[in-house]
């Protein structure tokens, strides 16, 4: 039933809710995910059917985290499954304490500054303002944003649309970013306060009811479950 397709956005919050973790393209065996779910023929239309625009509405409506904090690819996660997976992945230090410890890069460090300070900033707003503007930066910008992302310090919240253009002018929307922590307490989603190792057991708990365990054994691993 995981892999049965769907078709609506309606479909694809029930789908995400029952399995809790949906990567946006293949990332495990016998697994699915959104471009697999959905028609292809659906895919950047713009319609209500379009799942490109239903990933950041996920993330709007406070029916899943989104970000690529998970082997470094685009997971949507569901608010029930994410503070187990926050939990086993984020570090425990402060921002600063984990940069002093050699943890944490100066470019990650400085744009995640500049996110706690503009929770749902765009990213292009986000670039020029931390100090990325110029084209040899894009690199290290980018970079920033996964290293902040695998370690579930942000998440992506939305999108916005480019302003300024002038009619006739097209641009595709720009990502925007907040902190993992005001995501959660935006949309009342609970820390978990258990261990990790707590947070691992009750993870393969809920995966086992649902997940192929060819799925299940790279999760773990992705996720550094022993």
């Amino acid at each position: 039933m995981i892999n049965d397709p769907i078709i609506t956005y309606e479909e694809a919050v029930q789908r995400i809710q029952s399995i809790g973790i949906l990567p946006l393209a293949p990332l495990f065996p016998e697994y699915p995910s959104l471009s697999s779910l959905t028609p292809e023929e659906n895919w950047h239309k713009d319609t209500s059917l379009d799942p490109w625009l239903w990933r950041t509405r996920f993330a709007e409506e406070g029916i899943a985290a989104y970000g690529k904090c998970i082997k470094k690819k685009a997971v949507l996660i569901s608010r029930d499954y994410f503070p187990l997976v926050h939990r086993m992945i984020a570090n425990q230090r402060s921002i600063h304490e984990q940069y002093d410890a050699g943890l944490l890069s100066r470019e990650a460090l400085k744009l995640y500054e500049k996110i706690s300070e503009q929770e749902g900033i765009d990213g292009r707003a986000l670039r020029a303002q931390s100090g990325f503007a110029a084209k040899e930066d894009k690199k290290s910008f980018d970079q920033g944003l996964l290293e902040l992302q695998s370690k579930t310090l942000i998440l992506i919240s939305g999108t916005k649309e480019k302003e300024g253009l002038e009619e006739g002018q097209v641009a595709w929307n720009s990502s925007a970013y907040e902190t993992t922590e005001h995501w959660m307490k935006r949309h009342g989603v609970k820390p978990f306060e258990g261990s990790i190792a707590e947070a691992q057991a009750s993870l393969v708990s809920k995966l086992e009811e649902h997940t192929p365990p060819i799925a299940l054994t790279k999760i773990k691993k992705a996720l550094g479950i022993q």
